[in-house]
């Protein structure tokens, strides 16, 4: 089967073909890391996982590589709160910590690189001084701004005319401007006061010597800090060259970031920048769009500590990423009752299988025409453009059909049971993410005996002013997958 991906830039199904036969160039439009991340953010992470595992599967080496923003007026206006940092550079810092340690408790797999915006100035500076040398861009007032009509293809990925694009940027910026479309690709000075106080969170503690600027650096037109945009398209020419296989990104990213990515990119450079736009479309909550800024989201964290990576994993991977996802109470119980059928039913093979009635002259031919459904049906839901709800569906085909074979015989297949395990791990575990564990109960109830007796020693060290040995024992039971949190009721933890 052939892999079909939707391509916003032709707004046309396509036959997906990387330029190099064996390696596929992955660019992940990341955070920015002034807020945590919330589910909406987990949906574009999980997508994109998932295309990277199914690549891999298929027998691409995937160069994935996944920005952090770390330059921004949001940061800014969140420096001076004691909790996360006195500058923008410890804000930023304590997000991409808190950011990373989700990606990898949602098991998502590593990108190549993580690149961030402040290790990327001299990129970011030399690909605008090529725009200005080009005639792309123009400096105006210790600024740079890109002159939109210098680009033919400039609208193309959001389909719309340059005369009709109103003002981007800030409206201050208008006067430096040839054209209000025009874009900035530097910005002079730092970040202006009221910008801080318009992203400043309303029980942010008072400053004292006035609101921060930011981090500024040295450019051929004077002190400054980089535009949004020319960020992406630095990093990742950086790290993956001229041309990008496929770029991914939230739906709300299309314009203006996306479609100034590719026409400063195209412009610096003479080259396609992405061969391939794909767009996760939105997570939707009471009818309007999960954002930090309306204050309707749920974080990943809390997301996490209340249902855990798989039920999360299935709630997103249940609506394929070019569809509209919604979030609610519902929907979530939903998902949370699909993935423990799918434990279940992976718990039922796994023990059928290693039981005495598994037999290897027993043959089911109704259960091995339903393994080899399943794979074909999930390979053909993932080969539709991602569409994981078909690949879910496929592990549902066949847990409904383990079960069946299980109440129906006092003998097992043994050979059909052993290829179902396969699949439920290549499939579920390695291309959906999910993580089944067949553990015995009685392992699993010693395991928790053992985790909570550490626990009670734990606390008998901090009780007697043992910290540094209460954090030893904590740290050795995290190397050990065990995820402790302390809260006012006493220590949690998570296996």
């Amino acid at each position: 089967m052939t892999l079909h991906v939707s391509n916003t830039l032709t707004g046309e199904r396509e036959v997906f073909e990387p330029q190099d036969p064996e390696e596929v160039l992955l660019y992940v439009c990341g955070l920015t890391t002034s807020d945590p991340a919330h589910l909406g953010h987990a949906r574009l992470w999980v997508a994109a996982d998932v295309m990277h595992r199914w690549l891999e599967h298929e027998g691409y080496d995937v160069r994935h590589v996944e920005n952090f923003t770390d330059v921004n007026e949001k940061i800014v206006a969140r420096a001076g709160d004691p909790d996360l940092g006195a500058d923008e550079s410890e804000v930023a810092r304590h997000y991409v910590q808190q950011l990373l340690e989700e990606m990898r408790a949602l098991n998502l797999k590593r990108a190549e690189v993580y690149p961030r915006v402040s290790e990327h100035v001299p990129e970011i500076v030399d690909l605008v001084r090529t725009l200005v040398d080009e005639g792309y861009a123009y400096e105006s007032n210790g600024s740079v701004y890109f002159d939109v009509t210098s680009y033919e293809g400039y609208g193309a990925l959001s389909n719309q005319d340059v005369a009709d694009i109103e003002e981007q940027g800030d409206p201050d910026e208008l006067a430096e401007k040839r054209h209000p479309a025009d874009f900035a690709l530097w910005k002079a000075g730092g970040v202006a006061p009221d910008a801080v106080h318009e992203h400043r969170k309303s029980d942010h503690p008072g400053d004292d010597d006035g609101p921060p600027s930011g981090q500024t650096w040295e450019s051929p037109w004077g002190e400054g800090r980089p535009g949004w945009h020319i960020e992406c398209s630095a990093m990742s020419m950086t790290h993956l060259g001229e041309t990008l296989d496929v770029h991914v990104g939230g739906q709300d990213l299309v314009f203006p970031h996306h479609e100034n990515e590719i026409a400063q990119s195209e412009a610096a450079t003479g080259e396609r920048f992405a061969n391939y736009w794909l767009h996760v479309r939105l997570l939707q909550t009471k009818g309007e769009k999960m954002s930090s800024s309306l204050g309707n989201f749920w974080t990943v964290g809390d997301a996490l500590e209340a249902v855990g990576a798989n039920v999360l994993r299935t709630f997103l991977a249940s609506t394929a990423y070019h569809n509209e996802a919604v979030y609610s109470e519902a929907t979530l119980a939903e998902a949370e009752e699909r993935w423990e059928r799918l434990e279940r039913g992976y718990e039922t093979t796994v023990e059928a299988c290693d039981s005495e009635a598994a037999r290897t002259k027993v043959t089911d031919d109704d259960l091995r025409a339903a393994v080899a459904t399943a794979r074909e049906e999930f390979a053909a839901g993932m080969n539709d453009d991602f569409n994981t709800r078909k690949a879910m569906t496929a592990l549902m085909d066949l847990t409904a059909a383990v079960n069946r074979h299980v109440d129906d015989r006092d003998r097992y297949d043994y050979g059909a049971l052993r290829d179902a395990v396969h699949a439920y791990e290549e499939l579920g575990e390695g291309v959906l993410g999910l993580s089944f564990d067949a553990t015995p109960a009685g392992e699993a109830e010693l395991a928790g005996d053992v985790v909570d007796l550490v626990l009670s020693i734990r606390e008998r060290e901090r009780d007697a002013g043992n910290y540094e040995r209460a954090d030893e024992l904590r740290d050795e039971l995290e190397a050990l997958g065990v995820e402790v949190q302390d809260t006012d009721d006493g220590p949690t933890y998570r296996l």
